[in-house]
């Protein structure tokens, strides 16, 4: 990709989603609800090995929800990881790249059906509606391969240092920026340090653009404690990285944070909480009843725009159902009023036709 394709990337893509755009939702959550067992040091990634036609689904159902960017099922998907279940180096660098083309065969998968959709929005919620995607290929930190909660805390001892990071990351990143996906979505980002690794990585060559997400427990600093001003002007300061924002954090955080961000960079503001609900290291679980009500998630999201952010979504704990109501509360994204007629599919779905 050349250096104005990586410059003008998000600035064409916001414009031609209407000025905001909707990244997808909590991965983990919907494979399990669809059965699968993620009780794994690999979490979600244990999926590219066992239920691949799982992660494609999930992803369709974004898709169907509004969702104009889908984050890969590599968040937990690190080559030392694989290699610690007994798997060759050369494994997981295949499973790396299948998780962007099970994302990329959703998405092609998508536009076939929205070929063949009639209509643009169906009786039972789905969208059907031609529009450009984006495939992001996600990068978790040290501490989500750790699998201890520590990309929560960002507290990963003495001994590690920047260039322990940089080796760490180095030839996943190369992967996926490699196997065809749009973007790199350095996610859940919890100190300075793991930022300036992934800034410095970045400027080695890589050929895709990507986005910092960056989490907070305070609503002040990224959750080690340090400066969230700081670690968002790393990410202003590096120019493969288009937009800057926050996932995985409570949504009563979210407009501060916002606010703390446009103080010190121009680039797109990202916004993708989580449910607001606890989580669990020890047990590896979310804390029933912690968080906050969809309704009330959705309620939020014109009020982030507002402040600033142009991409929004969700993260661990949000549903299809969380995106599609994003959707519908955007004013660049609601539907026009249907005109119901006696349309039947062939599985005799009633659909709508918008007027």
């Amino acid at each position: 990709m050349s250096n104005v394709a990586v410059d003008t990337l998000m600035s064409d893509f916001l414009r031609k989603s209407g000025g905001v755009a909707l990244i997808d939702g909590g991965l983990a959550t919907e494979l399990e609800r669809y059965g699968a067992d993620l009780n794994d040091p690999l979490w979600s990634a244990k999926c590219l090995l066992t239920s691949p036609h799982l992660i494609r689904q999930v992803h369709l159902d974004y898709l169907e929800a509004g969702a104009d960017i889908i984050i890969t099922a590599s968040y937990q998907a690190t080559i030392q990881g694989f290699e610690a279940k007994g798997y060759s180096s050369e494994d997981g660098e295949s499973m790396l790249r299948k998780s962007v083309e099970i994302a990329c065969e959703a998405r092609e998968l998508y536009h076939q059906r929205c070929c063949e959709s009639s209509v643009d929005y169906t009786g039972d919620g789905r969208i059907f509606k031609q529009r450009p995607i984006l495939v992001a290929a996600s990068v978790g930190s040290y501490g989500a391969y750790l699998a201890d909660g520590s990309e929560y805390s960002g507290d990963y001892g003495d001994a590690i240092n920047l260039e322990f990071l940089k080796g760490f990351h180095r030839r996943r990143v190369q992967v996926l920026a490699e196997s065809g996906a749009d973007l790199i979505a350095f996610e859940t980002i919890p100190n300075k340090l793991e930022a300036q690794a992934f800034s410095e990585l970045l400027e080695e060559g890589i050929n895709i653009p990507a986005w910092f997400a960056f989490n907070s427990k305070d609503g002040v600093n990224v959750v080690s404690g340090d400066s969230l001003a700081e670690c968002a002007a790393i990410a202003d300061s590096c120019k493969k990285v288009i937009a800057v924002g926050i996932n995985c954090t409570p949504p009563r955080f979210i407009g501060g944070l916002i606010s703390t961000i446009k103080k010190v960079t121009n680039k797109p503001i990202l916004i993708y909480p989580n449910s607001g609900e606890s989580y669990d290291a020890q047990l590896k679980q979310w804390v029933q009843n912690t968080g906050v009500l969809e309704e009330d998630f959705v309620s939020y999201v014109n009020t982030w725009c507002e402040m600033g952010a142009s991409l929004v979504g969700g993260c661990c704990r949000t549903t299809p159902d969380t995106i599609r109501a994003i959707h519908k509360t955007l004013p660049s994204r609601s539907a026009p009023t249907p005109v119901v007629e006696n349309l039947q599919s062939e599985s005799g779905r009633l659909m709508i036709k918008t007027a």
